[in-house]
């Protein structure tokens, strides 16, 4: 573990997460360390005893204040000092009496597992007794991080990697795509676990179309809400049986369309999966539940050499001919081809449920190809490092560009049957079809940290910076086909009594032919009904009508 030093793995196999261990220190004549696993008593002893020597008593509030109006320092009623500011305090190394070489030495020695070097830091600082007790407590956990020999191992996921990639790896390699990012793309493309039933004719379960070029982050971040990432400890150990093929899923998918021969899933291996590699267990969830697809065999098929050239199959006879090596390299090109061919099939057919992109290409030109493909009423999510290109695309779909489509659609466009039209490929006016999405918007988020102590409670000042990351939003629709009339259609109600005094009669009035006209909405005339008899006030009636005549 680099300055920490060395441990038998052997030691955590087998242990649950969120233990914290310590390295103890390495006994003459070992090779490794052994580990202590530390109580949570005493994780937390020496912070419970700092908050509670922080917490001032109820008579202690008063506050002596310089002649510049900055506050000096807390005394109580007897005039002891409770806390002191930090105003005459002095951050330099030169207060700090051990030297470097010294320090390093005390590291090289490792006793007590680093306690003893944050001893001699803190009984060696020349202006100790100037800190306030909050400016102790941060030296003394800053001390502790960097010397004590700690670590806690904790279960890995989406979240925990989105911000090791980004803190601590390369942040461009997944699009400097933060963690709520990632939580937003997946929430806007409803990407949740959707499975057929077995006894199901038809295959309804969810199926989501992906562009991810974050070395699997987005992949990861949908398998997880699909409940496709994680596989069973009895998955992993199952084989699969020499030259058997197991058949794709259906339902509860991810297709990925990528550009290189191969998708780069790179980050999909800290989950036990690796496309690439043969010693992945093909009991894996994504092995098939994930359908990889290149942007070739979407487009032109049959330029792929893979779907274009068909395997000939070979009979047993033939097969038992020949020797283990070309016999292996047979089955693994038809299990290849059949694949590819069962995913371009299934892709070709459409009906996704959701479009999630994270991408550097320019997403009108993949909206082009893959809009067609969704069904109706599917949700779109695009994130973006920079707003630049989704302004463009908003602006595509814009309102004012759907109404001057819709009055005056393009001839080219116009031209083309109506089962072609949701595949048309734009012009210089309209990029793209505007008709087939509606509730676009833009948007960004990002999640400030906060400090949260006694007294101490406020937004982190300092934070990374980077691009701001923005996603769009969008909803697939399906255009009615034809012209569309909205017409009401009238039913009689019957009249009801009014609060016991009266009640209301629906009237409808004649046009000017003596016909009352089908569809018009009725008038409503109230009829005042005598509370003792029953008997109707037809002078009221006539009034009423007299004067709904005149309007």
């Amino acid at each position: 573990m680099g300055k920490y030093g060395t441990f038998s793995s052997n030691l955590i196999i087998g242990r649950p997460y969120n233990l914290t261990y310590e390295l103890l220190d390495r006994k003459p004549g070992e090779k490794d360390s052994y580990l202590r696993i530390v109580p949570a008593s005493e994780l937390h002893a020496d912070t419970i005893a700092e908050e509670r020597a922080a917490t001032p008593s109820s008579g202690a509030d008063q506050i002596t204040i310089g002649g510049d109006g900055v506050e000096f320092e807390l005394v109580g009623e007897n005039g002891e000092v409770i806390m002191r500011s930090n105003r005459e305090t002095i951050d330099d190394s030169a207060r700090q009496t051990l030297t470097m070489e010294e320090i390093e030495e005390l590291k090289r020695e490792g006793t007590g597992a680093g306690k003893d070097l944050i001893a001699k830091l803190m009984a060696s600082h020349l202006g100790i007794e100037q800190k306030t007790a909050f400016s102790l407590a941060k030296y003394k956990l800053l001390k502790t991080k960097k010397y004590l020999r700690r670590f806690t191992i904790l279960p890995l996921d989406v979240p925990m990697l989105t911000r090791w990639m980004m803190e601590e790896k390369d942040a461009s390699k997944i699009l400097e795509m933060r963690e709520e990012m990632v939580a937003l793309i997946g929430s806007w493309a409803n990407a949740h676990f959707s499975e057929s039933r077995p006894f199901d004719i038809n295959p309804s379960g969810g199926r989501w179309l992906v562009v991810d070029e974050t070395g699997g982050l987005l992949v990861a971040a949908l398998a997880e809400r699909m409940g496709i990432l994680y596989p069973s400890s009895s998955e992993l150990a199952t084989e699969n049986e020499h030259h058997t093929e197991i058949p794709l899923a259906t339902s509860n998918t991810i297709t990925l369309i990528h550009n290189n021969a191969q998708p780069n899933l790179s980050l999909l291996k800290y989950f036990s999966y690796d496309p690439t590699n043969s010693s992945t267990s093909p009991t894996h969830p994504l092995s098939t539940n994930l359908h990889p697809l290149s942007w070739l065999q979407l487009l032109s098929p049959s330029s792929d050499p893979t779907y274009a050239t068909p395997i000939t199959p070979l009979s047993p006879t033939t097969l038992s001919t020949l020797k283990s090596g070309k016999r292996g390299t047979y089955y693994r090109k038809l299990r290849r081809h059949n694949r590819i061919t069962s995913i371009v099939h299934s892709t070709l057919a459409g009906s996704f449920s959701g479009l999630a992109i994270a991408s550097h290409m320019d997403p009108i030109s993949i909206l082009r190809h893959t809009i067609p493909l969704l069904s109706g009423g599917a949700p779109i999510a695009i994130f973006s490092p920079t707003i630049e290109p989704l302004v463009l695309l908003s602006d595509a779909y814009s309102t004012s560009r759907r109404t001057a489509f819709i009055q005056s659609p393009p001839e080219s466009f116009a031209s083309l049957p109506p089962a072609s039209q949701s595949s048309w490929a734009g012009n210089e006016d309209f990029p793209l079809n505007p008709t087939l999405v509606i509730n676009t918007s833009v948007q960004s988020a990002r999640v400030r940290e906060w400090q949260v102590l006694p007294g101490r409670t406020h937004p982190v000042m300092t934070g990374r910076g980077g691009a701001e990351g923005y996603l769009f939003t969008a909803t697939r629709v399906v255009p009615a086909e034809g012209r569309v009339e909205a017409r009401g259609k009238f039913v009689r109600k019957k009249g009801g009594e009014v609060a016991g005094k009266g009640k209301v009669e629906e009237k409808r009035e004649p046009d000017g032919d003596g016909e009352v006209e089908e569809g018009s909405p009725p008038k409503k005339v109230k009829l005042d009904v005598d509370a003792e008899g029953g008997i109707e006030s037809s002078s009221n009636v006539n009034m009423e009508e007299a004067k709904m005549e005149g309007i």
